[in-house]
């Protein structure tokens, strides 16, 4: 499946479905108590709304590099064009697919890991229990996306669908209480803007962010979307337009029932607000709706994931492993077995607390940022005609991206900074010792000056 040869067949509705689906996810359900604990104060809504703010801003790169280079792997190819394809592209490509080895499972696990936890609602789970759920949800998924592009775009839809029915069922609880509009009258009671404010908000951004992820997963499935130039960028700022006012919605609705000093306590919020609207079997009803969008979460993001390192590989630039398609299916099936299979490894290894924050730090620098600097880079040197999507008021939105970004970076604490700078040096490392071996950049222009 060379991009030459590739057929494409995901519409509009089916990339922002896939969209969707992988931002909604567990995550939601499960950052929710923790924004409002990090935020401690009725005004946790800003949070969600700098989330969909910074991810709106991101998105308007990710929709000039996607509509520029429709191809699969998404940010393996933008950082190749944008640093250059024989040179610094080379290094900065490799280095994200190496991240991606490793972060790519960790956003994967955390869905499985959420699942497992929230299932503990109906079914109280031993620690061993809860591992061998996790593990089976990875599992499940690998088999689900063991097939034929077209059959996954339509199993997408069904999935999306049910992610709508459990916000609008949650959302519309909280309107039928009564008492929806309380918690925007209040949101800013108690609010200072103060440096401890500006820092809990960035604390919880981090939480709140790790909830959008996902809107630039149709990059990654660049390759297989219908007139990608415009429905790139569609996908992308209706998912992130239509999941930022549902997560809104949501928080409001939850606490117009749960007073948010007891709700930031709470290990399954959703299915308390629901048991005290409705009694025990809507609450049971609604976890069981809400393990389908968890399910669906680590769905969709198996499916975009598996993509990068197929791409990568493809193009000579990783190991040749992950570029064997399936026979008959025709999709990166090696891809697809051992980034699942690491993340099935990651999902009996951690808890969901410590890979959150952690995803985010393994891939700011390379990936968001890098490809931010990119654009700009490649903006200098290009035609306009070569990007059909232009983001208004260029460059601005790519310097307060950046910025957003590094704001977000440092809040995910010294630890995981450095632990992120580590996985990028060892990168570094690999590249440059696979580049000796192979003669390649920067080695081969040392031999040819040597010659």
């Amino acid at each position: 499946m060379t991009e030459k040869n590739q057929e494409r067949h995901l519409t509009l509705l089916q990339a922002t479905s896939i969209n969707m689906t992988d931002m909604v996810g567990i995550g939601p359900f499960i950052t929710l108590p923790l924004v409002i604990s990090l935020m401690n104060g009725p005004y946790f809504l800003y949070a969600w709304i700098a989330g969909a703010f910074l991810s709106m801003i991101d998105a308007m790169v990710w929709s000039e590099l996607g509509a520029a280079f429709p191809m699969a792997g998404g940010s393996y190819n933008f950082l190749k064009e944008t640093y250059g394809n024989k040179k610094w592209g080379k290094l900065m490509s490799f280095l994200f697919v190496w991240q991606t080895m490793i972060q790519a499972p960790l956003v994967i696990a955390s869905a499985a890991i959420g699942f497992a936890a929230y299932l503990s609602y109906l079914l109280p789970l031993s620690n061993f229990e809860s591992k061998m759920v996790s593990g089976g949800v990875v599992i499940a998924v690998i088999l689900l996306l063991y097939r034929k592009i077209e059959s996954i775009g339509k199993i997408s839809i069904v999935l999306w669908l049910t992610v709508l029915v459990t916000m609008f069922w949650i959302i519309g609880g909280g309107i039928a209480h009564g008492n929806f509009l309380h918690p925007i009258k209040h949101m800013n009671d108690g609010l200072s803007l103060n440096f401890a404010f500006t820092t809990a908000i960035g604390f919880a951004s981090v939480k709140s962010v790790y909830s959008y992820l996902g809107y630039y997963n149709v990059c990654h499935l660049g390759g297989d979307i219908i007139n990608p130039s415009k429905n790139i960028p569609r996908s992308m700022f209706l998912s992130i337009v239509g999941i930022a006012i549902l997560y809104l919605c949501m928080n409001i609705s939850v606490v117009s029932v749960i007073p948010w000093q007891q709700a930031k306590e709470s290990k399954f919020i959703i299915s308390e607000f629901m048991e005290y609207l409705s009694g025990p079997v809507a609450a049971q009803v609604v976890t069981c709706l809400v393990l389908i969008v968890a399910f669906a979460s680590v769905f969709s993001a198996t499916l975009g994931y598996s993509r990068i390192p197929y791409a990568a590989a493809a193009d000579g630039a990783f190991f040749k492993v992950f570029a064997k398609l399936h026979p008959k299916g025709n999709f990166p099936y090696m891809s697809l077995l051992i980034l699942g299979g690491i993340a099935f490894a990651f999902s009996l290894m951690f808890k969901l607390g410590e890979v959150i924050s952690a995803i985010l730090a393994m891939r700011i620098l390379v990936q968001f940022i890098g490809q931010a600097v990119g654009l700009i880079m490649l903006r200098k040197v290009r035609a306009k005609t070569d990007f059909p999507y232009k983001m208004p008021f260029f460059p601005w939105p790519v310097y307060l991206a950046i910025l957003m970004w590094f704001g977000i970076l440092i809040s995910t604490g010294k630890s995981l900074v450095l632990g992120g700078l580590t996985v990028i040096l060892i990168g570094t490392i690999v590249y440059l010792i696979k580049s000796k071996l192979k003669k390649e950049w920067p080695f081969q222009q040392q031999l040819s000056e040597e010659n």
